[in-house]
């Protein structure tokens, strides 16, 4: 199976990676935030800051609105955090992002590890496919 935005990606972590060498843990997730908004800068990579993302409700539009921490090449969802370690409720964050855009790809990065940058591929398409697998209906869930 081949990785979609593979090259995207690889530009993303590897910007997360020079933040991570340059702080290490144990900062709050904000003084990442602002780092990653430079490096982003510095190396080109087309990124917005916590963009509003619509949510509906019943094909209602809601006046509360997600804020991922990226949308990068207006196309993938970057969630970061500094953490001990990520949990589910973090990939689940993703999945809603994902869920509102109708994107594919997200990243999930945690600068709180020591001694390494966590990440993950979370991808729309795999979830769907497991929902189907599991006898729901097409659409269901995604």
């Amino acid at each position: 199976m081949d990785l979609i935005f593979k090259k995207e990606c690889y530009n993303i972590i590897g910007a997360c990676y020079e933040v991570y060498n340059e702080h290490r843990h144990g900062f709050y997730e904000g003084v990442y935030h602002e780092s990653l908004i430079y490096e982003f800068e510095f190396r080109k990579i087309p990124a917005v800051s916590e963009p509003e993302l619509e949510v509906y409700y019943k094909r209602r539009k809601l006046t509360k609105v997600c804020r991922p921490d990226f949308v990068c090449y207006s196309k993938i969802i970057l969630e970061i955090k500094a953490v001990q370690q990520l949990a589910g409720e973090h990939r689940a964050q993703v999945l809603n992002y994902l869920k509102a855009t109708g994107f594919e790809l997200g990243l999930l990065v945690n600068f709180g590890k020591s001694g390494e940058v966590q990440w993950e591929r979370i991808v729309r398409s795999e979830e769907r496919e497991a929902l189907e697998e599991k006898g729901a209906p097409p659409g269901v869930g995604v």
